[in-house]
């Protein structure tokens, strides 16, 4: 009886270890799926901005049609990139344009003098420090999850349901210098 007893006692624990690993990979899993939705709310107000940006150029610097195209095309190039490696190059691939439309900008007093210009420029810095801090945030919480998932006793219970190692949002490694974007 008494061994009866301390087999079902064992089996309690273990069943409760199991279910609070579990639940805490979840919450962690769910923690990584929150940051990336941070990461889209601040690109999707980045891309918000980019067509204010171009039109205001496009209004003092009409003839500077292919890096206003070139600028277009990377936003929409960022806008339907999938995961975090994708997602990276085709972010690194428009601020490069964008750093061309402000090296455009630099060519017309009249346009960085614009309050307009000026004040779209502010908020995209704004937009950047808040991507910044978005991305920094998503990798922290891939940090901890994929540490949970890898670590004993929680790896046996990831690998009995499923749960798989997430992905950092980082540049390629050819464009991990730093990036100058002059206003």
């Amino acid at each position: 009886m008494i061994t009866l007893i301390v087999v079902i006692v064992i089996v309690a624990v273990l069943a409760l270890m199991i279910v609070s690993v579990y639940n805490r990979l979840v919450r962690s899993r769910n923690a990584v799926d929150n940051a990336w939705a941070q990461i889209d709310v601040q690109l999707k107000r980045r891309y918000d901005l980019i067509p204010n940006l171009v039109e205001t150029v496009k209004g003092y610097a009409a003839h500077e049609r292919q890096t206003l195209e070139a600028v277009t095309a990377a936003r929409s190039t960022a806008i339907n990139a999938q995961g975090p490696a994708d997602r990276a190059a085709a972010e690194n691939a428009l601020t490069g344009a964008l750093k061309n439309l402000f090296a455009v900008a630099e060519s017309y007093p009249d346009l960085k003098a614009s309050r307009n210009f000026a004040e779209l420029q502010e908020e995209l810095a704004t937009t950047e420090n808040r991507i910044a801090y978005s991305r920094q945030y998503y990798n922290d919480a891939v940090l901890t999850y994929n540490n949970a998932i890898q670590t004993v006793p929680a790896n046996i219970v990831a690998g009995m349901t499923g749960f798989t190692a997430r992905v950092y949002f980082q540049a390629p490694g050819e464009e991990r210098g730093t990036v100058q974007v002059r206003f």
